[in-house]
């Protein structure tokens, strides 16, 4: 679990789930970008991981493996709902959403807390609307929830 409590906002957010989009925000072309199994290692022991993707790269079972994490498949119809049905059976607001596409948006919108990744692929003006904070990459957006002090200054009134 990770408790943060946003001054002035009288916002508190206790967060046990962290809901990762697979292509665009944990991988590029379906490959794993460097940096993010350590990050995914030092996680795990304060959130429950999950890789929500339509896989359309295919690599998702291998990532979820190497990460050894719970991956959710999603329809690449209707994706977004499919996310936004995972996000509240989890409880939203103790959930953590990260995405960057279209399919995005409805998770970013509802989870405590949604971050944003603009990774090579790009991201969706309707996602990034959706979310509390935009970052550079999923890196930055790990170590956010690494060092969550981070968050508080770039949250706070």
């Amino acid at each position: 679990m990770i408790k943060i409590s946003i001054p002035g906002r009288q916002i508190t957010l206790i967060l046990e789930n962290l809901l990762l989009d697979l292509n665009g925000t944990l991988a590029v072309d379906g490959i794993l970008l460097a940096g993010v199994k350590e990050r995914i290692e030092v996680l795990k022991d304060k959130l429950k991981v999950y890789i929500l993707t339509a896989d359309t790269f295919g690599a998702g079972k291998d990532i979820a493996k190497e990460l050894e994490v719970e991956l959710l498949k999603v329809s690449s119809e209707n994706g977004a709902q499919d996310k936004l049905d995972i996000l509240n059976t989890l409880q939203a607001e103790n959930s953590i959403a990260v995405g960057n596409g279209y399919n995005d948006r409805l998770m970013l919108a509802n989870a405590g807390l949604s971050i944003l990744v603009i990774e090579a692929e790009g991201c969706s003006i309707e996602a990034m609307q959706a979310a509390d904070i935009a970052v550079k990459s999923i890196i930055d957006a790990l170590d956010l929830l690494i060092d969550p002090i981070r968050i508080i200054a770039t949250l706070r009134s």
